[in-house]
């Protein structure tokens, strides 16, 4: 019996539905936003999943004979399935301490290598190495001194965020892990490879995401400021930073 069957007679109370693509991450992201506390089912053919969550927080996965990080990771990608939402099913088991955008940015780069054909490792680059590699100090201030940007986030592939530890910067960091999950998709059915940029026009904000081989900076915009201008400046900050 695993540790959470003993819940298993609430688990009519939730509601099922179809993952078809990218909506799992979106599924799972949605979830986090709003403070979830429960069980996720997910089944793709004969396999099926399972991640839990305590007050928005994934603390638990299982799928399989895996556990913890890598039945999320195995779970992430899958191309399409089902999930149930079980918001009284609970779990002894605190299997991962990761943040959601963290698991994210970790799983998109696992599916990548080994659509390259690569091993993959779940060794990521050290924060300190990370911070080293792009001065980021002060390169978000001038980013930030920029008219029109509201907030900016630089994270090294394996989640980690640059001199930023708020509650607004985490939040932009799993946007911009979702907005990756979503080009990787659409760079692998289209035949584009790896996303290097993103932009995305809304009513109240625009998002502006750029990608090298270590890092991703993604810029919250004003609605009422062009993403193009914008962006201008961003890369000039980015220049003078080097």
């Amino acid at each position: 019996m695993t540790a959470w069957e003993g819940s298993r007679e609430k688990a009519s109370d939730g509601f099922t539905g179809e993952v078809a693509g990218l909506e799992l991450a979106d599924v799972i992201q949605l979830n986090v936003q709003n403070r979830f506390s429960g069980c996720i089912t997910f089944q793709y053919q004969e396999s099926k999943g399972h991640v839990f969550f305590r007050d928005g927080q994934i603390i638990h996965a299982e799928e399989g004979e895996r556990v913890g990080e890598e039945a999320f990771y195995a779970i992430v990608a899958w191309p399409a399935g089902q999930f149930g939402l079980q918001p009284n099913v609970t779990t002894t088991r605190c299997t991962i301490q990761k943040s959601c955008q963290h698991l994210l940015l970790e799983a998109h780069r696992l599916v990548d290598e080994r659509r390259a054909g690569r091993p993959g490792t779940s060794q990521p680059v050290p924060a300190d190495a990370s911070a080293r590699s792009v001065g980021a100090g002060n390169v978000l201030e001038r980013l930030r001194g920029i008219p029109g940007v509201t907030h900016a986030v630089i994270q090294g592939k394996d989640g980690t965020r640059v001199r930023d530890d708020g509650y607004e910067g985490e939040a932009l960091a799993g946007q911009a892990a979702y907005l990756m999950l979503v080009g990787s998709q659409l760079g692998a059915a289209l035949r584009t490879g790896d996303l290097q940029r993103a932009a995305v026009q809304g009513t109240t904000q625009h998002l502006l995401l750029l990608a090298n081989k270590s890092h991703y900076l993604t810029v919250l915009i004003r609605p009422e400021n062009e993403v193009g201008v914008v962006e201008t400046e961003v890369k000039k900050a980015l220049a003078r930073g080097r």
